[in-house]
């Protein structure tokens, strides 16, 4: 049955948190999503993956909900995080600035993404009401008039580098506390995060091979953002794929360069994992290695959209348990 004949209204919130070593307090914040004030079940709202890394010290839990209950339960996930994380003593391979480190929010079905900007910036609102200390930055559609993309936000905050807070300045709360650091919260068209790695341990030839796939770049992949992380004693290509607005390519197929998809009538299209990998595979080649793999942190848009409908459909909250035996 097909989302708008359920009547489904749904987003998406991939929530990343400075935390993967400690199961227990993952999983209670992932938990934490799946109640009401009154200790209910949401009956709309269905924890998808999560994806913990213990090299990076960092987690995604990719949380689904209607669009109506979805500021609800991501706050109360944060709430859990908040009085669980400390980035005082947090560490790991990976950049981040908060205990709660990014919140975007994403299009699944029957929703924009202009919409899912409003949410954004009311989680955003409530988040600093709820959480003393915390502070928060806004990226995309949250962050009016400007509507800056998330990499151009994390470069002004020298995301990439620095963990010293003090001298950030938030868009929303007080200045960033030593223990809650600083929350990215912002919405845009999905964007997918897939991992490849190198049998090597050189993290300069892994940073050539990031930069040579980097979108920005003359040969770059459109829509990828790619940074070098040791990782398990290789080295780990990571990459956030974004989607973009396409309104020519509307059928792909899996071998594709790019994959499409449609929200509410708008088409956007991606570079493929397949064929991130394969871009991957060749540059390394070229330096005499190989890779060893590729990991894809959650879902592709379309997974996540069916996914996210099957779950709420069948009332199930837990979904992160079972997906290896429904789609995989």
């Amino acid at each position: 049955m097909s989302s708008s004949r359920l009547g489904l209204r749904l987003a998406v919130c991939l929530l990343n948190i400075s935390e993967a070593r400690r199961k227990h307090i993952v999983e209670n914040i992932a938990k934490a999503a799946l109640l009401g004030k009154n200790g209910k079940k949401h009956p709309e709202v269905s924890v998808l993956n999560i994806f913990s890394d213990q090299d990076y010290n960092r987690s995604v839990i990719t949380i689904a909900a209607s669009i109506d209950e979805l500021n609800s339960s991501v706050l109360a996930a944060c709430l859990e995080a908040f009085q669980s994380i400390d980035m005082e003593v947090q560490e790991g391979i990976h950049p981040c600035l908060g205990a709660v480190d990014l919140i975007p929010i994403y299009p699944l079905t029957g929703v924009g993404v202009e919409e899912c900007g409003a949410v954004a910036r009311s989680l955003a609102e409530n988040l600093v009401r709820h959480v003393p200390g915390s502070s928060v930055f806004l990226f995309g559609e949250a962050d009016l008039p400007e509507k800056r993309p998330l990499v151009q936000r994390r470069k002004q905050l020298g995301w990439f580098t620095r963990r010293d807070f003090s001298a950030l300045e938030p868009d929303l709360g007080a200045a960033p506390a030593r223990r809650c650091g600083l929350t990215g919260i912002g919405a845009s068209p999905y964007v997918m995060n897939c991992n490849v790695t190198i049998d090597s341990q050189d993290l300069a030839l892994g940073k050539e091979i990031a930069s040579a796939i980097w979108g920005s770049n003359a040969s770059g992949l459109k829509g990828v953002q790619a940074m070098a992380f040791p990782h398990e004693g290789k080295i780990e290509i990571a990459c956030n794929v974004e989607s973009f607005e396409n309104q020519e390519v509307t059928e792909t197929s899996e071998d594709s360069q790019y994959m499409a998809y449609s929200v509410l009538g708008d088409h956007f299209s991606y570079v493929s994992p397949h064929y991130i990998e394969a871009q991957v595979k060749k540059l390394a080649s070229d330096r005499g290695i190989g890779t060893i793999g590729r990991a894809l942190i959650g879902f592709t848009p379309q997974e996540c959209k069916r996914c996210a409908e099957y779950a709420i459909k069948e009332g199930i909250g837990e979904f992160w348990k079972i997906r290896g035996g429904v789609f995989m």
